[in-house]
């Protein structure tokens, strides 16, 4: 297996999320690799000032920069609400460094939040008892998306908020590359009763067989389960024009005034409803695959040291789900967070709507996983 940038790449893609803990699926990162992370300083602030769609397009927009910066070729990342994790060879590491300097800038100068960027050297997390092994898990034919296991990714971030690693700011005025970045969609609504936010992670002095029995008992909870599914419904998210998330896409932009880039998007949105809304091929681009390709691109579940939902379900399956989880956390097994609220939203990185790789991050939209993660942190205390 090279250990090259194509390293990830070369992972075998596994298709069963049930089987998530399996040891066997993730590949251990070589040594020579740098986690990167990021999170918004003073998140659960902006979340109880409803800033939620900005606190989500702040924690995609490093990985969309990033990506760009390494010309589309695929690495491991995951998307965690107000943050992001990831992986990259040493080849492309001074690219990522540029990119997430330029959006911890991008994101305090247009969004009005700071966000912390860091990049930490796989020996470091290893040199300190923890692992960073990846998995490929394929949601679709189209696309994976990572899995991370070995409690690499958690030091990491909790080295980043002691101020380690740190990855200055660019200086003022730099622009990350966003382009395919963008919150054309509105809220999805809970078509069962609610939108559970789940984020579940090992206790203190769990051991790994019990942690990832809890695991299994829980995806396979959901997924047994008729009263739980994707937020995301078959049709796609609700679309109206102009999107409520307008502003978040002008000034994702780069170059021009601020005038010419609203006209811009106001035009290209506009374009893009109509066509949607009445489903008008263009080119090879059609509507009804696209939205197909939305739906099973959704990122409502995933696992980095630590397993996130975002569920639409029912309050009795909320009761189930919790009543495993506290009789796990009774026993130090599991420390868990969940957050309730009435629809989901969704972020979206689409380079080429032509390409049937684009990826649709999904969080809460009253809090989502920060408000979780929060709960999980009043747990511990």
């Amino acid at each position: 297996m090279t250990a090259g940038p194509t390293f990830y790449s070369s992972i075998p893609v596994f298709r069963g999320f049930a089987s998530l803990m399996d040891p066997a699926l993730y590949a251990r990162l070589p040594d020579d690799w740098s986690i990167g992370v990021a999170d918004i300083v003073e998140s659960t602030k902006a979340i109880a000032d409803a800033r939620y769609k900005a606190v989500n397009m702040a924690g995609a927009s490093v990985i969309a920069a990033v990506a760009n910066a390494l010309e589309g070729r695929e690495f491991p990342f995951v998307f965690g609400g107000d943050g992001a994790s990831f992986a990259v060879s040493p080849e492309d590491l001074a690219r990522t460094r540029e990119a997430m300097a330029a959006t911890a800038t991008w994101v305090e100068e247009s969004l009005n939040l700071v966000m912390r960027v860091a990049l930490v050297p796989v020996s470091a997390a290893r040199e300190q008892g923890f692992d960073v092994r990846v998995a490929r898990f394929g949601p679709s034919a189209n696309l994976s998306y990572a899995m991370f296991s070995g409690g690499g990714l958690g030091w990491a971030e909790t080295a980043m908020k002691r101020g380690e690693f740190a990855v200055a700011k660019a200086v003022p005025g730099t622009q990350p590359d966003l382009t395919g970045l963008s919150c054309r969609f509105e809220e999805i609504p809970s078509a069962r009763g609610l939108i559970l936010s789940v984020l579940v992670v090992p206790g203190r002095d769990a051991s790994p067989g019990a942690f990832r029995k809890v695991i299994e008992d829980l995806v396979a909870l959901v997924e047994s389960s008729p009263d739980a599914g994707r937020p995301v419904p078959p049709e796609g998210p609700p679309l109206k024009w102009p999107p409520s998330g307008n502003k978040y896409e002008v000034s994702a932009m780069r170059g021009g005034s601020l005038f010419r880039r609203r006209a811009f998007v106001l035009a290209n949105t506009l374009f893009a409803y109509v066509v949607m809304r009445f489903g008008i091929s263009v080119g090879g681009f059609v509507p009804k695959t696209y939205v197909q390709e939305v739906v099973e691109n959704s990122d409502f579940r995933k696992y980095d040291d630590g397993l996130r939902m975002i569920l639409d379900c029912t309050p009795e399956l909320e009761r189930a789900l919790t009543n495993v989880l506290i009789a796990a956390a009774s026993a130090g097994i599991v420390r868990y967070g969940l957050h309730r609220q009435d629809a989901a939203m969704m972020t979206c990185f689409t380079p080429s709507a032509l390409r049937s790789d684009h990826v649709h991050f999904i969080d809460g939209a009253r809090g989502g996983y920060a408000s979780a993660a929060t709960a999980l942190k009043a747990m511990a205390a």
